[in-house]
C-alpha cells in the first residue's frame, strides 16, 4: 500500500501545486491514498467549503488540520456531514466535526488519526490519552492506522513516536512548515518524522511575504497576513505500507521545487 502525505497546503500557491502536480506525484509513486494538512489552505488561515472541494477535486483523499480549524466560520456548516474532513481528536468533546477517518483503500480500510499537541498550542485534551483511546477503537478494524500530530514542540513529537510504536503504521508531525530530515520506522513497524514540511511559497517564512513577518519581529507590531508569492516547494512523505499488518516497510521525504 503506497500513501503520500502533504505537509501543511498553504494558500493559493499552494493549491494551485497539488492542482497541477499531485497527479504526476501520484503516478510516480503509484500512490493508493493522498492525506494532506489543508488547515492553512484558505489564505494561509482556516479552510472553507469551496477550498476543501478543490483539494479534493486534485484528487486529496483526506484532509487533517489543525489549531486553525475554525478560523474559517463556514466550515461550521459542512464538517458534521463531510467524514474526508477531520479535526484533532483532542479538541473538546462538543467541538464540531470528528478526529478520525476510517477509509476504503482497495481491499483493506485505512485509519487516519488526527491529534493536536500542547505544549505552545491551545488547550486541548492529553494527546496521548485520546490517541491511545481512539487508536484501540481502529485497531478493532484494521492496522493501517496514520496519525497526523499537528504540534509545536519537537519534544512532544518524539514523545508520541515512542508511545505510538508499534501500535500504528505512520505518526506524521505537521504544523511547523519546515520539513525535518529525522525520519525512521521504529521497532520495525512504525514510520515516523517530527514535521513533513509545507506546500506553499518557497521564498517566504512558513508561507508568509518575509517583509511583513521581518516587520513584527523588529517593530513588534501585528502585521496583515499576506502569502509571499513565486516559486513554491512541494514537502511530502511518502509511506509504504504492508496492508497485511500495518507494518511500514519504507518512509520517504519528497522536496520538489515549482514555478506556478
Amino acid at each position: 500500500m503506497h500513501i503520500l502525505f502533504l505537509g501543511d497546503i498553504v494558500g493559493s500557491p499552494g493549491r494551485k501545486v497539488v492542482k497541477n502536480f499531485l497527479p504526476e506525484l501520484r503516478e510516480i509513486y503509484k500512490i493508493d491514498l493522498v492525506i494532506a494538512n489543508g488547515e492553512n489552505a484558505a489564505g494561509g488561515r482556516g479552510i472553507t467549503p469551496p477550498v476543501m472541494n478543490e483539494l479534493f477535486n486534485s484528487k486529496v483523499d483526506i484532509i487533517t488540520t489543525g489549531n486553525h480549524i475554525w478560523d474559517r466560520k463556514e466550515i461550521l456548516g459542512v464538517i458534521n456531514e463531510e467524514t474526508r474532513l477531520i479535526r484533532p481528536a483532542n479538541m473538546s468533546l462538543h467541538a464540531p466535526g470528528k478526529g478520525v477517518a476510517l477509509v476504503p483503500c482497495g481491499d483493506y480500510f485505512i485509519g487516519v488519526l488526527n491529534i493536536m499537541g500542547r505544549i505552545f498550542m491551545p488547550p486541548v485534551d492529553c494527546p496521548f490519552q485520546v490517541a491511545a483511546r481512539e487508536i484501540a477503537l481502529l485497531q478493532k478494524v484494521t492496522p493501517n492506522i496514520i496519525v497526523d500530530f499537528h504540534a509545536e514542540a519537537t519534544s512532544e513529537k518524539l514523545a508520541m513516536g515512542w508511545f505510538l510504536k508499534k501500535k500504528v503504521s505512520a505518526i506524521i508531525g505537521t504544523h511547523t512548515h519546515i520539513q525535518t530530515a529525522d525520519e525512521r520506522i521504529y521497532m520495525g513497524k512504525t514510520a515516523y518524522i517530527s514535521d513533513a514540511g509545507m506546500v506553499g511559497p518557497y521564498n517566504s517564512i512558513l508561507g508568509l511575504d518575509p517583509d511583513l513577518v521581518l516587520d513584527r519581529f523588529l517593530k513588534g507590531l501585528p502585521i496583515n497576513w499576506q502569502l509571499a508569492s513565486g516559486e513554491c516547494i512541494l514537502n511530502g512523505i511518502y509511506l509504504h505500507i504492508n496492508p497485511l499488518n500495518g507494518k511500514a516497510l519504507e518512509i520517504k521525504r519528497i522536496v520538489k521545487k515549482y514555478n506556478i
